[in-house]
């Protein structure tokens, strides 16, 4: 194994460990890491169309639907017609709440999860892996 090789998997396995560490903690309160982050999108982009929601989830514009759906079921989201086909998206008084509980949640996990790093640490960090993956197409 290479030391890139070596370090995507490292990089994996940190990731892995907080995404499991926020849906453990965001169960608490009703929600889950995926449904979590697609209102945080939603509240920061309010009025995104289902594929610019897709694409800032990290998920395929399907899959991004078949959560939509679930949202707007569970009184979380509102759908409406845009222009052309586009469909838009905004929170429900109930989905900020949830969204804002969240935040608080996914806060504490992340203080967890990076609280043997130096605030130093934790700007060199940020930075390498703003560059990494920076591959031109």
């Amino acid at each position: 194994m290479t030391d890139q090789q070596a370090t995507g998997r490292l990089l994996k396995r940190a990731q892995y460990r907080n995404h499991r560490s926020a849906d453990r903690a965001l169960a608490a309160i009703g929600t889950t890491l995926v449904q979590w982050d697609a209102l945080r999108a939603i509240s920061e982009s309010p009025d995104s169309s289902a594929h610019d929601l897709a694409i800032t989830t990290f998920q395929s514009d399907q899959s991004f639907g078949t959560l939509a759906n679930r949202l707007e079921a569970q009184g979380l989201i509102v759908r409406t017609s845009g222009r052309g086909r586009r469909v838009e998206h905004a929170l429900t008084d109930e989905g900020r709440r949830v969204f804002e509980a969240g935040m608080e949640v996914t806060k504490g996990v992340s203080a967890r999860s990076f609280e043997k790093l130096s605030r130093d640490e934790l700007k060199v960090l940020r930075e390498l892996l703003e560059r990494v993956g920076e591959v031109p197409e």
